[in-house]
């Protein structure tokens, strides 16, 4: 099966998880441990002709719900401050919008840098950086993996992400992992 040949039970549920019919779907992403769609990998351009930059985009209830926790108990201000005094996180995360770019590029240039979540400078929406994340697998984007192991630790893992997802460490007062 190809990338753009995806099952229509998998759209069928992507379409119950959304509230509405996906748009764009290239693949499925990422699958919870239960096999549920959890991302889905979107066109640069849907199907109308509109441009839509976020290449991967995060479908499984549980994990918008808890995207949504985090962003409301301030992570994302913590991670953005971290990017101006953690030299290494932010060269990682510059890395992973230009690899974002790169892949979305590929498949259809918008002709703009913009890729989603804040990257390259800042922490803007978790939703992004959770797909993006879940969908690379760890090491990719260091803030999304970030997330990927709070909403491990808030319950979800071995439900919606794997249960071998690496563990949270949480920074210590200068910004470096402890």
């Amino acid at each position: 099966m190809s990338e753009h040949e995806i099952p229509q039970a998998d759209l069928d549920v992507v379409a119950a998880q959304l509230g509405r019919e996906p748009r764009g779907v290239l693949a499925i992403a990422y699958r919870a441990p239960d096999g549920t769609p959890g991302v889905v990998k979107t066109a640069p351009r849907l199907p109308d002709g509109t441009p839509f930059p976020t290449l991967y985009y995060l479908t499984d209830p549980r994990l918008t719900a808890e995207a949504s926790r985090q962003e409301s108990a301030g992570v994302m201000r913590e991670m953005t401050e971290r990017l101006t005094r953690d030299a290494a996180l932010a060269a990682n995360y510059r890395e992973a919008h230009e690899s974002y770019l790169a892949e979305r590029n590929a498949i259809e240039s918008l002709g703009t840098d913009f890729t989603g979540g804040g990257m390259p400078d800042r922490v803007k929406c978790l939703h992004v950086l959770m797909a993006h994340a879940l969908a690379k697998g760890p090491g990719v984007n260091l803030l999304g993996d970030e997330s990927v192991a709070l909403a491990a630790d808030h319950g979800l893992r071995g439900t919606a992400i794997p249960a071998d997802w690496p563990q949270y460490v949480a920074p210590d007062a200068t910004g470096d992992a402890e």
